[in-house]
């Protein structure tokens, strides 16, 4: 049963105390990772073999088994998506930058140009669950961005077929370059290539924790976009929601991973009991419910605070992966919100909304890493590219004070390009 605490302020640590992992995976993804550099198409088929029970001839998902996904497809399943779709564009477009230039007349000019990265790889994982909604999430920003190349990876079943709704996702998503291979051998794939996968400039999507130790390791090689740790939610409510509405929306990520947490602060005890009886009547109906039990009893929480001001007080300490304020006037306490992943505003916004249709991204940052990190955006698919001009008359004007300032941290070299410009040869 969910734990309820009387208290004023909690750290992460006290609140989030998700069990750590039972064994050290480094070791075996590393040898992973160098066996794919090594051998490259003929480690991931063996890898397919040994983990998927896949026997495969081929890496690559043709072009049949997608359009052959989509006519196969419900009717509403493609609106659904195309729906999300045109949402997620709409937001992503907002994001989309612009290079500038400062000229000040005289000769100098500063700038920055936004260039797109060329080759995007997109992890969607396989597994316990199917996740269409992430195809979207991962893949339209990067097209967004401009990206010449996304390349899609996902673990095949033992029958060698990748889900059909994760391709008809990446079909409406706009990717045509899909390979069947998932766990940290993919993510290698990714980060080194192979005779069949091409080596990417950034790897972003989630997955369990062979994948996210995978793209610790490969990181310098390619970016990545975070290391994705167990779901989370943290719900601000005060008592006059309905409690079957707020142990709803704490048991949507419950429901994900047995090491998800699931956070409600409310001003209210008699609330906060009430919330707790109402979670033990819907985990049974759950098709699920085997893995929110556990989450809820491991890692499920809730705090009881003197007011909702402390209550937000919590939310900043804990800088929680999804955060919902289900209370009257909710824009006046998002000012008040300093560390979120995403926000959700009201009593008619569950975090589900954000997940499959609103348009704002949902691969957001966990673990407390809201409080330097953000949601995947455009700027995750794009470089900055600084300029520098100066002309002969505007490098002169300052060229002495280049000369000082490099001789001030004993680099002469650097100070001489500046000068010797406005010398004879020979001087």
């Amino acid at each position: 049963m969910i734990k309820i605490y009387s208290e004023n302020l909690c750290s992460r640590e006290e609140i989030f105390s998700v069990k750590e992992a039972k064994f050290d995976v480094s070791k075996i993804v590393a040898e992973i990772i160098e066996t794919v550099k090594k051998d490259g198409d003929k480690a991931l088929f063996d890898y397919s073999k040994r983990f998927d029970k896949a026997e495969l001839s081929s890496l690559r998902v043709e072009d049949e088994e997608i359009e052959e996904a989509y006519n196969n497809a419900d009717v509403e399943f493609i609106k659904v998506l195309e729906l999300a779709k045109k949402n997620i564009v709409r937001y992503h477009l907002q994001q989309v930058r612009k290079g500038f230039y400062l000229d000040d007349l005289n000769g100098a000019i500063v700038g920055q140009k936004i260039i797109p990265i060329e080759r995007a790889g997109i992890y969607v994982p396989g597994g316990t669950a199917c996740y269409p909604s992430t195809v979207l999430m991962d893949v339209i920003p990067a097209i967004v961005a401009g990206c010449e190349r996304v390349v899609m990876v996902s673990p095949p079943n033992s029958e060698g077929k990748i889900n059909p709704s994760i391709l008809v996702s990446a079909k409406i998503a706009g990717v045509t370059e899909i390979y069947k291979v998932g766990g940290a051998q993919a993510i290698a794939a990714l980060a080194y290539g192979t005779e069949s996968i091409p080596k990417v400039d950034k790897i972003v999507g989630p997955g369990n924790a062979f994948v996210a130790e995978a793209k610790k390791q490969v990181f310098g090689e390619v970016s990545i976009d975070m290391i994705a740790g167990p779901s989370e939610i943290l719900v601000v409510a005060d008592s006059k929601n309905r409690p079957c509405d707020i142990a709803a929306d704490l048991l949507s990520q419950a429901e994900h991973d047995k090491m998800a947490s699931a956070v409600l602060v409310t001003d209210d005890m008699d609330f906060a009991k009430k919330v707790a009886t109402e979670i033990e009547k819907q985990i049974p109906m759950l098709e699920r419910a085997e893995i929110a039990r556990v989450s809820i009893d491991d890692n499920g929480k809730i705090i009881v605070t003197d007011n909702l001001d402390k209550a937000i007080a919590v939310a900043n300490e804990i800088a929680p992966e999804h955060l919902e304020l289900c209370v009257d006037n909710p824009f006046d306490y998002l000012e008040k919100v300093k560390h979120a992943g995403s926000v959700f505003l009201g009593r008619y916004t569950p975090e589900a909304v954000g997940d499959y249709l609103a348009g704002a991204n949902h691969t957001l940052p966990t673990s407390g890493t809201a409080r330097f990190s953000s949601a995947l955006s455009v700027d995750d698919f794009i470089k900055k590219t600084q300029y520098i001009y100066y002309d002969k008359n505007a490098l002169e004007k300052i060229a002495g004070k280049v000369d000082y300032f490099a001789k001030k941290e004993g680099l002469t070299a650097h100070a001489k390009s500046a000068t010797i410009r406005f010398k004879e040869e020979n001087e």
